[in-house]
């Protein structure tokens, strides 16, 4: 096994690859909560309070202090808790910051050892710990690591030995707290956690333990199944500001007057701020309690009642927003530039449904315009977009086939009009940008220009190579020429990874004294594939 230490590079990537992992398992996890209110909302609070964590440490540049990415998390996913086990999930991150605080990289001694600090964090924001939930998990989870750095194993079989202690622990829950029994289920924040685990083991080893679907058994019907107790009507959370200890205790009392699952979990650092989480029937009181202590904002009050089974509608916090799928650091950095949230393609592989759906879920925007470029199988793209539509993103996919149909549509984007217009806008610009794009050939062949041979330049559109020029500029002018037969004012060109800068200086060239009502713009994009990407407007 792997001696891999978890530094910054592994922890961000842990986290980016937890967010996946949760968005796969949500609608799994949903479907097993029913504790404390059967509201199916714990994969998704755990997914958005993930995201949250992940999107504030994604946002630190040439951060390579695994410390800073951890408190990074930490202070994210406070902020963005959503739920009982979205704070819950915030002092685990707090427990990892504060254990990490002095580490270069963490051993398996120092996860183990933020194990247990969360289990400590977690009992105390809760004020008591229920059996056969998230927090027994997660002390069992402790327990299996302390007892692998006992044995003196790397910390990726410490992580893997935690792991499988929780799966052993989420299979016990079933039998440890009545409504699990009676609904036939597992805890759904222990099946949270268990994710969360085995994404680490993915990104210290490459690979993850395969696991079994936990779904509902049926429920019980004899008499020792006793009456639901009605649930409190309403969830509120918010954050809270200027309140010390006696405070904290005082408002902890207040709520557990007005209802249940009362979390009231701290930031690290001693800064005073709380993130505070109440399920009661008078929503307004729970809130008021909050003046009377300190400064309460980001108030978020849900309606509990007849939401069981249902998906729970996300709080975005942007509202429109354009995805724009590309391949080369230059791309990323031209569609990021003109606005565009960017999902660049890895190791010259399609996108399929799931990254798809994790880059709109990251992109925090209720509404998304989807600009797949080329890179997005029609059946992946419909998948994603299906799926994003389930967790209450409304899409757009513009139909742009290349990167500088993509740019044409980016180019007339406008976040102000209705997402309809918008998109038919979007639509008809890309469709009005002719396109082809240039390779070299690499085997002699007979082509709908002619005969070709290793070297030459192959200029392409619609799929059938329509010129055949001695090199990449040739070809390039020639099927520039072309594109611009039926009219047209600009030229853009795109330049993959290992073209010449003097190829676009010879088609600045050639347009200039070709076409003298046309202007010719170039970007290295680094692209694989097609030297070069040709656009007509």
């Amino acid at each position: 096994m792997s001696a891999r230490l978890l530094d910054a590079s592994t922890l961000r990537e842990w986290a980016h690859t937890a967010v996946g992992d949760l968005i796969t398992h949500a609608d799994e996890i949903n479907r097993l909560n029913v504790f404390p209110v059967a509201d199916a909302d714990t994969g998704t609070n755990m997914l958005f309070t993930m995201r949250s964590a992940w999107a504030q440490a994604d946002a630190l540049t040439d951060i390579e202090d695994v410390a800073e990415v951890a408190a990074a998390l930490a202070r994210g996913a406070l902020n963005g808790a959503r739920g009982n086990s979205g704070v819950i999930l915030s002092q685990i991150l707090r427990a990892l910051a504060e254990v990490t605080a002095a580490a270069s990289t963490v051993d398996g001694t120092l996860f183990a050892a933020a194990l247990r600090h969360a289990v400590d964090l977690t009992v105390e924001s809760m004020g008591h710990a229920v059996p056969g939930t998230i927090v027994t998990v997660l002390a069992d989870a402790a327990d299996g690591a302390a007892r692998a750095v006992a044995d003196g194993v790397a910390l990726a079989d410490v992580v893997i030995t935690a792991a499988d202690a929780a799966a052993r622990s989420l299979d016990q829950t079933t039998g440890q707290l009545e409504v699990l029994a009676r609904a036939g289920v597992v805890d759904a924040g222990g099946r949270g956690l268990l994710v969360l685990l085995d994404a680490m083991s993915k990104a210290l080893t490459g690979h993850a333990p395969r696991r079994a679907e936990y779904v509902p058994a049926p429920p019980r019907t004899d008499a020792a199944a006793g009456h639901a107790v009605a649930a409190p009507q309403f969830e509120v959370m918010y954050l809270l500001g200027g309140c010390d200890a006696a405070g904290v205790e005082k408002l902890r009392n207040e709520l557990d007057a007005l209802g249940d699952s009362v979390a009231i979990a701290a930031s690290s650092g001693g800064t005073g701020q709380y993130s505070v989480h109440v399920h009661a029937d008078d929503a307004g009181a729970a809130v008021e309690a909050a003046f009377a202590v300190g400064t309460p904002s980001r108030i978020q009050v849900t309606a509990l009642t007849g939401t069981a089974g249902a998906r729970p509608v996300a709080g975005w916090s942007r509202g429109r927003v354009v995805l724009a799928v590309v391949d080369g650091a230059g791309a990323e950095e031209l569609f990021a530039a003109e606005g565009a949230q960017v999902l660049r393609i890895e190791h010259d592989t399609p996108v399929s449904a799931k990254q798809l759906l994790h880059a709109l879920v990251n992109a925090d925007a209720g509404q998304a315009m989807i600009l797949p470029n080329g890179y997005v199988a029609a059946e992946e793209l419909v998948a994603g977009c299906t799926a994003a539509m389930g967790w209450g993103i409304d899409v757009v996919p513009v139909p742009a086939a290349s990167m500088v149909q993509g740019l044409a549509a980016l180019a007339v984007h406008d976040a102000e009009r209705q997402a309809v217009d918008d998109g038919y806008t979007m639509a008809r610009a890309a469709a009005g940008a002719r396109h082809g794009s240039v390779r070299v050939a690499t085997e002699e062949a007979l082509t709908w220009a002619g005969m070709c041979k290793p070297g030459d330049g192959l200029g392409i559109s619609g799929d059938e190579v329509l010129i055949v020029g001695d090199d990449l500029a040739a070809a390039g002018a020639g099927l520039i020429d072309l594109l611009l037969a039926a009219g047209g004012e600009l030229v853009t060109v795109l330049t993959g990874a290992e073209v010449d800068e003097r190829v676009a200086a010879a088609l600045q060239d050639h347009v200039h004294q070709r076409h003298l009502g046309a202007e010719l713009v170039t970007y290295h994009t680094g692209h694989r594939g097609d030297a070069l990407l040709i656009g007509v407007e």
